[in-house]
């Protein structure tokens, strides 16, 4: 019989997308309290869950649970590197990339089955410029759009094709020298990309043969392409194919330094930053432990799993428009009863 666990749940109320009142009411039906001590902890700013994950890790917490964005699960995540907790995700973000690199269900249920499973693997994680990251990091015009993402102030999938459609035009490649294994070289690159994952996250697989547990992390770098090309590799970073074509220059290695002419932002899991012209990539071999899925999931075609998810934003476009409407209409009844109150003659 397993060991009683005991698993915190880390919630972000207001950080990604998706309904975290109703995924913390479904937590009892799946979560046998005959194998798992459950805990929810609520965040109320910003570094409050990183502050809650490593208060559990000195509790000897068998595992913490992000339920949020992907900003909260690479905060709980950096807070969890070599120590025995592991790392479990609630995927509530705009991209979820690590979340499905490990098979993890985009719904509250399967992921909460996943989680009563309790399968823990030791995986590798990355650091740039020591900051750790997870899925991706990288420099150049992924960067780029991560930060206009994040002034934007809207999330989901939408809103992120808006930006990368709007500000791709604007975008101009630099050079970069390369310095991997002690070989430098030079690229002129729409982006660098350095991946312990697979993906930048809603099915766009920038390294599609990555692996977090085999010590290496998957180097692409995207030379500039023209405007007819861009349909070509949108559908290949969809569909698994990206390093098959010919602006792509693809490798495998523990750690590489970059080199650019100016300061810039870079991004590690989406999370924009500003740095200086000199980056340290690095892979750190099984470095985290985190609750994965390796039970097979039903095939569903990339391109329909991308219109799945612009469906699901649509819907929560709608949900929250209908939402700011009730309130419209709240507040104008609400003035119009307080000057009908102000307008009534005084007896």
């Amino acid at each position: 019989m397993m060991e009683k666990k005991n698993i915190w749940f880390i919630v972000n109320p207001i950080s990604g997308t998706g309904d975290k009142k109703r995924i913390v009411e479904l937590i009892p039906s799946y979560m046998d309290d005959a194998k798992f001590s459950c805990s929810i902890k609520y965040t109320e700013h910003r570094g409050h869950a990183a502050a809650y994950a490593k208060d559990a890790m000195r509790r000897g917490v068998d595992v913490v649970v992000a339920v949020g964005g992907d900003g909260t699960v690479n905060e709980v995540a950096r807070s969890l590197v070599h120590s025995e907790t592991a790392l479990g995700i609630i995927p509530c973000g705009s991209g979820n990339g690590l979340a499905r690199h490990l098979n993890i269900p985009m719904n509250a249920e399967g992921a909460l089955k996943v989680l009563a499973e309790c399968q823990i693997e030791t995986l590798d994680y990355g650091n740039i410029n020591d900051i750790p990251f997870f899925c991706t990091c990288g420099v150049g015009f992924d960067a780029f759009v991560s930060s206009k993402f994040a002034q934007s102030g809207k999330r989901g999938l939408l809103s992120y094709i808006e930006n990368t459609l709007r500000e791709g035009l604007k975008y101009k490649p630099e050079t970069y020298e390369v310095e991997i294994d002690g070989e430098l070289q030079r690229h002129k690159a729409f982006l660098i990309a350095c991946a312990n994952a697979n993906q930048y996250g809603n099915n766009f697989y920038i390294a599609p043969h990555a692996s977090m547990s085999d010590g290496l992390m998957d180097v692409t770098i995207m030379e500039p392409f023209n405007l007819i090309e861009a349909p070509q590799i949108a559908i290949q970073l969809v569909n698994k194919t990206i390093t098959q074509n010919s602006r792509i220059k693809s490798f495998q290695c523990r750690s590489v330094k970059i080199h650019r002419p100016e300061p810039g932002v870079i991004h590690f899991d989406g999370e924009p930053k500003d740095a200086g012209c000199d980056l340290s990539v690095a892979l750190i071999p099984k470095g985290i432990r985190m609750v994965v899925n390796n039970q097979p999931q039903l095939y569903t075609s990339p391109l329909l799993r991308i219109f799945s998810d612009l469906y699901t934003d649509m819907n929560d476009e709608l949900a929250s428009l209908k939402n700011d409407i009730k309130e419209s209409q709240h507040r104008i009844q609400s003035i119009n009863q307080s000057l009908l109150r102000r307008l009534r003659p005084r007896k």
